[in-house]
């Protein structure tokens, strides 16, 4: 007959928890993805909540390899601004020394990474260059892009 101390009981639970605790990390661990990579596609003049603004657009050229389930509605993370079903994953588009551009957060599937821009007064001179944060929310993994120039 087996005989149960505190000290077995407790390496018992202290085994059961580990066991639990790397499960959850493997569930929720950050895929292996390669870095974006953002590419400059052109400007167009727009008109911005009555104002004109110059558009500078840019893709993610290998966006197909970022799965879909990370641009799923995700209500259990916290809301951006009043929508409540953000995607679990944002994007946000800063230029060269850091500053923040713009963001996005409500892309729905990879193919919206074509759609990745910034707008300025039409005479603001751009930054040279830009680049792009992926932000899984999920896993706390931030995906960084290479810098692309703003003119072609």
């Amino acid at each position: 007959m087996k005989i149960f101390t505190s000290r077995n009981v407790s390496l018992t639970i202290v085994a059961c928890v580990l066991s639990t605790a790397t499960l959850l990390a493997r569930q929720s661990a950050a895929p292996d993805l390669p870095k974006p990579t953002l590419a400059f596609l052109g400007q167009e003049h727009v008109e911005i909540g009555g104002q004109k603004k110059t558009r500078y657009r840019f893709e993610v050229t290998n966006k197909k390899e970022f799965p879909a389930d990370m641009f799923a509605a995700a209500p259990e993370l916290p809301p951006c601004g009043t929508n409540k079903n953000a995607s679990r994953t944002w994007i946000d588009i800063y230029d060269q020394n850091g500053k923040r551009l713009n963001g996005f957060c409500a892309f729905g599937k990879p193919d919206d990474l074509s759609e990745v821009w910034f707008a300025l007064d039409p005479e603001e001179v751009p930054p040279s260059w830009v680049y792009i944060e992926i932000h899984d929310r999920k896993t706390n993994t931030k995906y960084k892009s290479n810098l692309a120039e703003t003119t072609m």
